[in-house]
């Protein structure tokens, strides 16, 4: 490994030594070769003039910063999110330009070239940085990783919630043939393997090829929650497929593994459903509408790379665009929602949806909505109001009524359900048992849920809603799901958590950078263990600004650091300064 830095020093330098006082402007160009017992440096002094011991002095100014160079913390490795156990030597080895993939010994068929599809989108990911000009045969063969080795030890390709993404990764130092290896238990794991060997290898300026510095590794890797969420809403703006896919590929490379898509909302319902194929009439054109084949290949798009698709249908509120197709779902033309709750055609229709889901949605939770939902035009509307009075609710109670009956069709079709928090807080004991309840107003309730023995995932907006520009990466990274959780049965129900991507003002314009890198901060605190956590956010600044630029290499338009979310570079500069 080399690294070249230049320290100039603009202004007067003044020490005594033994006796003597001088004064001298200098410039230091210092070369370092390697690390540890076989780093070595090269001192030049561009000053006439200089004394011995002056230059001695310079001297040990290199050696300290070459010892600093050396104590390199494990916590400031470019490997994002951190790993739960990382060692490393201080080798280099070079891709050679076959590199291959072998997977005898392993139990996974690859039937459908999931792993093959994958090893292929990590080499040329790392090839398309730079033209390569590397040549192999000027190079010691000891010193050329001739692939990787990766043993899959299940022959399913099954991607579920809990399916395990454990991993352990091996660059060696030496052999002949030299290979990597990555041991996992299912591919999805092996998946995760590959991102980070992906992320131990940089293009090297003077050979002209893909290296892999401070060889041998060893890392042993698992994630800490099962659930590690991203949301994306294509009710307030359509996204292109082919922008959805770019952000499940931005996914994988921080290792978060559920895309919960917000389907519909008041404003539009652009998914095709062939139960009621009316509904999508309430996109906002018909150019803007996903396919039934659209919805499947999203589903198929993110299981190649280990994610799970959590849909969401919003009951009863925030549904006004369902009516267009089918005004019946509407109580009046004045009260367009919540949906009739009198009306057994709306139970229908969400039976026939769920139906629908059924056949795209393999994830074993569906997400039902239920937040900010207003009843009082349910009490003002002669017909709803007259089925109130007959059946002895309220509006309150009505809402829990249709929330309830919600979660039985749902669990009929085999689903788990998601329900936004305040399903909770207003009838939280007569949530059925399978409720994961999905905070997002604010701490404190999390608590409440795992102590009700129900599950949670943490999604609080003040920290991570990442349509709140003012939500600053650093208390995203600081965003703890088990705070005042310390009970370990109750911290095995917090599933883990979601950041949110809200539409009202995120279109294929700038949904990339309004989620990078502030997702990313949130990616590591759900994957990485506690306690290899930074305290002190500031302290992964630089590794986390080093992944926002990988990010941008690899074609994802992620924001600066600095200032507020999404917002443009403040001045000219490098990227890993921004």
């Amino acid at each position: 490994m080399e690294i070249y830095v230049l320290l100039a020093f603009s202004s007067l330098w003044g020490f005594k030594i033994l006796g003597s006082k001088t004064s001298v402007k200098v410039s230091i160009f210092i070369h370092i070769v390697g690390r540890g017992k076989n780093c070595g440096a090269f001192l030049k002094v561009e000053r006439m003039g200089i004394t011995r011991l002056e230059g001695i002095f310079l001297w040990h100014l290199v050696c300290v910063f070459v010892i600093s160079a050396n104590a390199v913390d494990i916590t400031q490795l470019n490997i994002w999110p951190m790993p739960k156990s990382v060692s490393y030597g201080y080798g280099n080895l070079h891709l050679s330009n076959e590199f291959e993939l072998r997977t005898d010994g392993s139990k996974f068929a690859d039937a459908s070239s999931i792993l093959k599809d994958a090893f292929k989108r990590s080499l040329d990911l790392l090839r398309s940085t730079h033209e390569l000009e590397f040549h192999a045969s000027k190079i010691d063969p000891s010193l050329v990783l001739k692939g990787i080795h990766v043993v899959v030890s299940s022959p399913s390709d099954e991607l579920q919630h809990g399916t395990d993404e454990s991993y352990e990764l091996h660059v060696p130092a030496k052999g002949n043939p030299l290979y990597a290896r990555i041991e996992a238990k299912t591919v999805y794991g092996a998946l995760h393997g590959l991102e980070t060997f992906s992320q131990v290898c940089h293009y090297n300026i003077s050979s002209r090829g893909i290296q892999v510095h401070q060889v041998p590794w060893t890392i042993v890797d698992q994630p800490r929650f099962s659930y590690r969420g991203l949301l994306i809403d294509t009710s307030r703006h359509y996204l292109p497929v082919l922008v959805i896919k770019k952000v499940i590929d931005s996914m994988a490379y921080a290792k978060l593994n559920v895309l919960h898509w917000h389907i519909v909302d008041t404003q539009s319902f652009p998914l095709e459903l062939p139960s009621y194929p009316k509904l999508w009439d309430g996109a906002y054109s018909v150019p803007e509408r996903y396919t039934f084949a659209d919805g499947e290949e999203i589903v198929s798009y993110a299981k190649r790379r280990g994610i799970n698709v959590l849909a969401e249908i919003d009951v009863p509120g925030h549904a006004e665009s369902w009516g267009v197709g089918y005004p019946a779902l509407w109580p009046s033309k004045d009260c367009k929602q919540p949906l009739d709750v009198s009306n057994e055609f709306t139970f229908k229709l969400i039976d026939g949806i769920l139906s629908d889901f059924n056949k795209i949605f393999k994830y074993k939770f569906v997400h039902l909505g239920g937040d900010e939902v207003n009843t009082s035009c349910w009490e003002t509307t002669p017909h709803v109001r007259k089925w109130l009075q007959k059946n002895r609710m309220n509006g309150s109670e009505a809402y829990e009524y249709f929330v309830l009956r919600a979660q039985k069709i749902a669990l009929s079709h085999g689903y788990d359900i998601i329900n936004w928090e305040e399903t909770f807080n207003s009838f939280g004991k007569k949530l059925n048992p399978k409720t994961v309840v999905h905070n997002w107003l604010g701490s404190g309730v999390a608590q409440n849920v795992v102590k009700a023995g129900l599950r949670c995932i943490v999604s609080n907006q003040d920290k991570w809603y990442l349509d709140h520009l003012d939500a600053f990466w650093q208390g995203v990274y600081s965003n703890e799901p088990l705070t005042n959780i310390t009970d370990p049965k109750e911290q095995a129900l917090v599933l883990g958590g979601e950041v949110c991507a809200w539409a009202e003002h995120i279109d294929a314009s700038d949904i990339e950078q309004t989620i990078w890198p502030r997702a990313a901060a949130a990616a590591e605190r759900l994957w990485t263990p506690y306690d290899k956590l930074a305290k002190d956010p500031e302290k992964i600044k630089s590794r986390l600004s080093y992944f926002r630029c990988l990010l941008n290499q690899r074609g994802v338009a992620a924001a600066p650091l600095d200032g507020y979310g999404r917002e443009a570079p403040i001045e000219p500069g490098s990227c890993y300064l921004q």
